[in-house]
């Protein structure tokens, strides 16, 4: 062979392995996956301790991973063009806290009818997902049922702070609690309203309560979550009532633990905000991985017994 067609042999060999190298090489190298977070609500702590958690975890051991978050804002109608655009952006996974059941239910079916894996978190819709991962509502609220009902002597008037409407969490917490009093033919709920899990509706609500309720007449607030507990002891502590009332709530934030450390609240029963374990099973979904259908995290109840054990623990 020439000396002239060796030459050219030889480049044209090493322009093949810089095109593979270009475009097979570092190009797939630094490929990520793509995982979108789509959070039905950022307006309260439990909820943003979710997305922190989540992506302080994805950022700390997850090189490979892309996560792209999106709030919701308390809007169903917002978060469903939220997870378009996120499917619009190429992702492989999606993670969804769905704001409620019913209006977030096309937009999960479409994603997993396009090849979408999807990873719901805490609340569930109504079509078949990858997987799901939460703690189980239904047990709290016989949990809140059942410890009021053994504090009042299975006697009293409640008010109930229910959290967002039609969504699962507020369901099952309603569902279980109701379940748990109705054994209880003295006990009743006198009251109850949505408040979207948000302490100044309840603080609203419950400053008409006390003008509704003289003194003696409520024995017991059942808040779906601290932040509407901890606004309920707000307004009964600045009516000089809270002594008479026992008040329950569900998360398990820092500063109900301390509520119940102060005298003030009654119980709380701990509800895993779903981080790191979101992105734990996102990525796992991701590399193919089998994961169970329903992954049911744990729960703890929290009462002054228990309450030094736990103080410095919550979010």
């Amino acid at each position: 062979m020439s000396n002239r067609r060796q030459f050219l042999k030889a480049t044209a060999l090493g322009a093949t392995l810089a095109f593979a190298g270009v475009f097979q090489g570092p190009a797939l190298a630094q490929e990520k996956i793509k995982i979108g977070f789509s959070q039905a609500t950022m307006n309260h702590p439990w909820r943003v301790a979710m997305v922190e958690g989540n992506k302080k975890y994805a950022a700390e051991h997850y090189p490979d991973v892309e996560l792209i978050v999106t709030d919701g804002n308390n809007d169903a109608a917002k978060q469903v063009t939220d997870v378009e655009s996120l499917m619009a952006q190429g992702i492989q996974v999606l993670m969804i806290s769905p704001l409620t059941e019913q209006a977030l239910t096309p937009v999960v079916r479409d994603a997993m009818e396009r090849g979408i894996k999807v990873v719901t978190l805490d609340r569930k819709v109504n079509t078949p997902v990858t997987v799901h991962v939460g703690g189980e509502n239904l047990p709290l609220g016989v949990g809140a049922g059942e410890f009021l009902a053994s504090k009042l002597d299975g006697k009293g008037a409640i008010i109930e702070l229910q959290g967002t409407a039609g969504a699962s969490a507020t369901i099952d917490r309603n569902k279980g609690f109701a379940e748990a009093i109705a054994k209880h033919p003295d006990m009743k709920v006198v009251a109850s309203q949505n408040c979207d899990y948000t302490r100044d509706k309840a603080v609203k609500f419950m400053e008409d309560m006390v003008q509704r309720f003289g003194p003696g007449e409520i024995q017991a607030v059942y808040a779906h979550n601290d932040e509407m507990a901890l606004g309920a002891i707000q307004v009964l502590e600045a009516a000089g009532r809270l002594k008479d009332v026992a008040v329950v709530g569900i998360d398990g934030q820092e500063t109900a633990f301390q509520a119940i450390d102060q005298g003030k609240l009654a119980a709380t029963f701990v509800y895993p905000y779903v981080a790191p374990e979101g992105i734990e099973i996102a990525y796992k979904v991701a590399k193919g991985e089998e994961v169970p259908e329903n992954i049911v995290l744990p729960t703890v109840s929290v009462t002054p017994e228990n309450i030094k054990d736990m103080l410095g623990k919550g979010f």
